[in-house]
This record gives C-alpha cells, sequence and structure tokens, in this order.
C-alpha cells in the first residue's frame, strides 16, 4: 500500500484541526514582547517566559476594551485560542481578554480613588452639563510645549476660524503639575469669559499621566461652572478626569473636533434646513391652494347671487318684524301717556279753582291756612281765585 503524501497545505490544514479543535480556550502567563500596535488597529505581540515563546494577535475589536497600553517587558495573562496561520505554517494565539499580572502602586491608587468618586455620585450623567453649540471662546489647560496644543489650535481653527482660544499654560507631569491644573481651571472660570475648557495632554505611561488622576484635578472639574471636555493621553488611556468632566475625548484631536461645529458642516446643515423649509412651504401651500379650490367649489361661492338675495329677503323680514314692534309700542306708549295726562289734570290745582274754589294764605308767611283756630282778628290774609287774588283782615274768627 503507498504512503500518503501530503501537499503543505494538506498538512498545514491537518495540524489547524488537530490544535484548533484541542486549544479552543486556555490562559496562558508569560511576559509582552515585539508589541507591535498596526495600523490596522489590530495587536501583535510575542509571550515568552525563561525557555520559550509564542506568537499572538489580538484584533482590534477586542483590544479596544482594553483600559491599559500593553508595553513590552509587561507581565500578562492573555485567555484566548489557538490557531494556526497557514500563509507562514506558525501557529499563534488568538487573545480574546487580557489582564496584568499584579496590580502596581498607581494602578491601586487609581481603582481606589475611582470607586470614592463613583461612590460620592461625581460621575453620575445627570451632573454633566451640555457643551455649547457653538463656542466662540474655548479655554484649553495643556502644556504650552506638547503635541496637544498644536492639535487642539490647529483643528480648532481649520474646523471653526472665528473660535478664540485661550491658553491657560500648565505642567501636565511631574511635582506641582495636578496645583497647576486646577489652578488654571478655576482662573477660567472665576473670569467666566470662556464658553468651554478642554484639559488634557497627549499619550505615555501611568505615571505621566498621573495629574490627572489626582482627586483635587476631579473635584475641580467636577466644580467647573463652565462645561468641561477631557482630552488625556490616547485612545485606549481612561483618567479620573475622563470619568467625572462632561465630555471624554479620545485624544486631544478628538476634543477639537468635539468642541467645535465644521463649518462646512454648518453651512451643508443650514442648506439643508433652508431646503426642508422651502419643501415645508411649498407642502402647505399646494394644501391652502386644494383648500382654497374646495372652498370655491363649495354652493354658497358658486351662488353669490342667490346668497345675495336670501339674505335680502331676510333682512326685509327683520325689517318688518321690527317696524310692527315698533309701531305697537308707540301706540301703547301714547295711550299711557293720555292716561296719565288724564290723571294728572284732575289733580291740578288750577282745575279745582275753576269750578269755584279759592286759596286762603297766611301773611307775610304765604303759607295756607287750613285751620280758622288757628287764626285771630287783624291777621292778614291773601286768598287766590281762578281769575286774580285779594288781601284781607280776619274781621271775626269762628270755629
Amino acid at each position: 500500500m503507498a504512503e500518503k503524501i501530503y501537499t503543505v497545505s494538506e498538512i498545514t490544514e491537518e495540524i489547524k484541526i488537530l490544535l484548533e479543535s484541542n486549544f479552543f480556550s486556555l490562559w496562558v502567563k508569560g511576559e509582552v514582547s515585539n508589541f507591535n500596535r498596526h495600523h490596522s488597529g489590530h495587536f501583535y505581540f510575542s509571550l515568552k517566559d525563561k525557555s520559550a515563546q509564542i506568537q499572538c494577535v489580538m484584533w482590534r475589536n477586542k483590544n479596544i476594551r482594553l483600559s491599559f497600553l500593553l508595553e513590552d517587558g509587561m507581565e500578562v495573562l492573555a485567555r484566548g485560542r489557538i490557531t494556526v496561520y497557514e500563509k507562514s505554517g506558525k501557529y499563534q494565539l488568538e487573545v480574546d481578554e487580557i489582564q496584568p499580572l499584579g496590580i502596581g502602586e498607581l494602578q491601586l491608587a487609581f481603582e481606589q480613588l475611582k470607586r470614592k468618586l463613583q461612590e460620592e455620585g461625581l460621575f453620575d450623567q445627570k451632573f454633566k452639563k451640555p457643551l455649547p453649540v457653538f463656542p466662540f471662546r474655548v479655554g484649553i489647560v495643556t502644556s504650552p510645549t506638547g503635541a496637544a496644543v498644536r492639535d487642539l489650535i490647529s483643528i480648532m481653527k481649520r474646523r471653526f476660524p472665528p473660535v478664540e482660544i485661550i491658553l491657560n499654560p500648565v505642567r501636565v507631569q511631574g511635582e506641582g503639575a495636578a496645583e497647576d491644573i486646577v489652578r488654571a481651571l478655576r482662573e477660567f472660570n472665576e473670569w467666566g469669559e470662556v464658553d468651554l475648557i478642554i484639559v488634557g495632554r497627549g499619550g505615555g505611561s501611568l505615571e505621566d499621566l498621573w495629574a490627572f488622576n489626582e482627586e483635587i484635578v476631579a473635584r475641580a472639574i467636577f466644580d467647573s461652572k463652565i462645561p468641561v471636555i477631557s482630552a488625556v493621553g490616547h485612545e485606549i488611556d481612561f483618567s479620573i478626569s475622563d470619568f467625572v468632566a462632561d465630555k471624554r475625548a479620545a485624544t486631544p484631536s478628538a476634543a477639537a473636533e468635539i468642541a467645535v461645529m465644521d463649518y462646512r458642516d454648518i453651512d451643508s446643515t443650514l442648506n439643508n434646513i433652508l431646503k426642508r423649509l422651502y419643501m415645508k412651504m411649498k407642502s402647505n401651500f399646494e394644501q391652502e391652494r386644494e383648500r382654497l379650490k374646495r372652498i370655491e367649489s363649495n354652493y354658497y361661492f358658486r351662488k353669490p347671487v342667490d346668497m345675495i338675495k336670501q339674505f335680502s329677503q331676510q333682512i326685509d323680514e327683520v325689517f318688518n318684524k321690527l317696524e310692527k314692534n315698533f309701531e305697537f309700542l308707540i301706540e301703547s306708549n301714547t295711550n299711557l301717556l293720555l292716561q296719565l295726562e288724564k290723571r294728572l289734570s284732575s289733580l291740578d290745582p288750577e282745575k279745582v279753582l275753576q269750578r269755584g274754589y279759592s286759596i286762603c294764605y297766611k301773611l307775610p308767611e304765604s303759607f295756607s291756612v287750613k285751620d280758622s283756630k288757628k287764626r285771630k282778628e287783624d291777621d292778614a290774609l291773601k286768598i287766590k281765585f281762578y281769575k286774580g287774588e285779594i288781601e284781607s283782615k280776619v274781621y271775626k274768627v269762628v270755629n
């Protein structure tokens, strides 16, 4: 029986199946060596110990969740599965998860402060201030000599030329850096003339970035009345200032893009708004035109003369009713006036005098005399008749 002869591809595939089916998920401990972050975002490195090494790959969708930066010499635990890269015929560890072995002093301090401030609520979303849509003056708290400030100024000026940038220079690492950052934040707040503050720096080790993990810096950011963007380190770097700030930017360049809108986007947005307004007005116009057409087709608009005649007839009917009511009111009030006139006439003193009666007045007071008992001889009297009057004296009182 002839012995089977394998091609390179066949034997490589057999090895691939054998390895991948037996080492599906495992943990490997070792030291990071030859670390390379490819421009694609994937990590390529080796894990080694005193006697051997294994090639490793960690895809971008996995390593993006790392909160620390892999470095040569770092002792780690890596979980993954063994695969074979057929093109080179090499086996490798495809890493899904990676952890540093042991926590250093700074990392422990970081975790403790993070937990403390989180429990106090300094990271709560309800305290996050909204960023201004159009900040015309932006304050920057960073080193005046680093690449971060150059990126910030260049990108913001390119995106929104009218923006005014105010730099408050500080030390961003080493002794006194945290105090510098706090001072700059408080000065901007006391001045109150900036719309937004960006605080941060470029990348570095945990020790280099430590000023942004200090409690005094975190509380100064939280106390700021002006919205704050934190932009510390690289995309995978996280600092305490990131958690407490109103907005975190992965890098200083990203902070510049978050801070100001691109004027070209603004122009495009305005054009889109104008187009939408035009289309809305056009739609409303068409709707109103259709509504007017429906109104014009209504019977009352097609027969205006008929409507006028009907309203004219109704007016005539109302006028006739008013005329009859008015005549009735006049007749009723005339009769009432005649009756009142008769009653007043019967009470007229002149009418009484006309029938032969007279009125006697006491002189000189001129009050009417109604009782002879109150008069005495020689009292002066005036007697009024229907026609004329006489003056006399009392000759005799008869009771």
